[in-house]
């Protein structure tokens, strides 16, 4: 055997990191991941709840409007969007096939998905960080923060979607039947929030940047997603960072369900679910990785 091929074997074993990234990719050990994720969540179904109450109990105690701020900070925010977009600028769509409703209600069902997404991503990326006493807590499961954050993030969703709601119904007396796709919609929403939150906790523990980045990446989401346009009114150069972007395809079901009132990007559905899919295993299978290093890096 000549000198070369000892020094250079062939072969995954011989590629750093190739084992694990075709462990990665390898969709037995997602389908694993999911089951294990969804019998972790079913039994600590208690302790989440509890913990998302005392949450949202904390975080209003002692102010004079109490968890009347859990209703009025998605109200605000959607009242100023629209205000901005809607009233200043005066843009005008709607009473068309291709567009059904006006400009309101469009940004309405896009704002929806953010308001109560981009909060997880932010409390998340400190979840563990700011519970370091709990996570050396050889008892804790420290799975359940990220999916209590979730829980309460769905305090926003619910206030959101019952505005879009109540708008539709005084505008135009009725709903869509896509409304019947709600609970599809709301579980593609979770389990993309979950392994968003999931991984995000876990890489945050090790670079406590990760804070700052998704602070930036918030704010410029509400721009850089369709939500207070339209894909056809953005420059042919700027529209492939639009399609290349995971999260303007929950936009995009959410649009559809509340907006259109029929499937009118039959392709988001399909890629919003896989999305959905693939952060929900792969964020668990990074947490799980992780989570025994947590210990020392807190």
């Amino acid at each position: 055997m000549s000198e070369t091929h000892k020094n250079h074997p062939r072969g995954p074993s011989a590629v750093p990191g190739l084992r694990a990234l075709l462990s990665l990719l390898h969709p037995f050990a997602h389908i694993q991941a999911f089951g294990e994720a969804s019998r972790m969540l079913v039994q600590r179904r208690q302790m989440i709840f509890a913990m998302a109450r005392r949450d949202i109990s904390n975080r209003y105690a002692g102010q004079v409007l109490g968890t009347f701020w859990a209703v009025g900070h998605p109200l605000f925010q959607m009242a100023v969007m629209v205000f901005v977009f809607a009233v200043v600028f005066n843009q005008k769509i709607g009473g068309t096939h291709d567009l059904p409703r006006d400009y309101t209600v469009y940004i309405l069902a896009g704002l929806s998905a953010w308001l109560s997404l981009s909060p997880v991503l932010a409390t998340s990326a400190i979840s563990i960080v700011s519970n370091a006493s709990l996570i050396k807590q050889f008892t804790f499961d420290a799975r359940v923060l990220p999916a209590k954050d979730i829980l309460v993030s769905f305090v926003v969703w619910s206030v959101s979607i019952l505005i879009v709601m109540l708008y539709t119904v005084i505008s135009y007396r009725t709903v869509p039947w896509t409304y019947v796709l709600i609970p599809v919609v709301m579980m593609v929403h979770f389990i993309t929030a979950l392994g968003c939150a999931w991984a995000l906790a876990s890489i945050s523990v090790f670079f406590r940047d990760v804070k700052d980045f998704v602070q930036l990446a918030n704010t410029a989401m509400v721009y850089v997603l369709p939500i207070v346009y339209l894909p056809a009114w953005v420059p042919p150069l700027f529209k492939p960072f639009i399609y290349a972007n995971p999260f303007s395809y929950l936009i995009w079901i959410y649009q559809d369900t509340f907006y259109f009132g029929r499937i009118e990007h039959p392709w988001a559905w399909l890629l919003a679910t896989l999305f959905a899919l693939f952060m929900f295993t792969a964020g668990y299978r990074l947490f799980r990785r992780l989570q025994p290093m947590f210990g020392g890096a807190l």
